[in-house]
């Protein structure tokens, strides 16, 4: 963690930022460098040269990726509440019958 004051500086798309907020510095790095490789991915991709509309397209295809995996989350934990739930009633079933 860095001070809350202390400065880190990255580059995204030939842009220098200077970011504070007193995260880990190398996880800000890593995170500009993957922000700055998916928005070079998406100008390629589309042949876009106006940074402004790489940035928001790159945004919303992350946010796309964002949303389906908080659907696929979401689905994963009701599937494991479910299993949760009939491994205690098979549980509390084989406890009665016990009895």
């Amino acid at each position: 963690m860095t001070p809350p004051d202390e400065n880190i500086a990255v580059e995204i798309y030939d842009q220098t930022y200077h970011l504070r907020g007193g995260a880990d510095p190398e996880y800000v790095k890593q995170l500009a460098g993957s922000l700055d490789e998916r928005m070079r991915q998406i100008a390629d991709s589309t042949q876009t040269v106006d940074s402004l509309k790489v940035a928001v397209l790159t945004a919303l295809t992350m946010i796309d990726e964002l949303s389906r995996l908080q659907r696929e989350n979401q689905e994963m934990q009701e599937i494991l509440t479910e299993k949760t739930e009939a491994c205690i009633k098979l549980l509390d079933s084989v406890l009665q019958q016990s009895k």
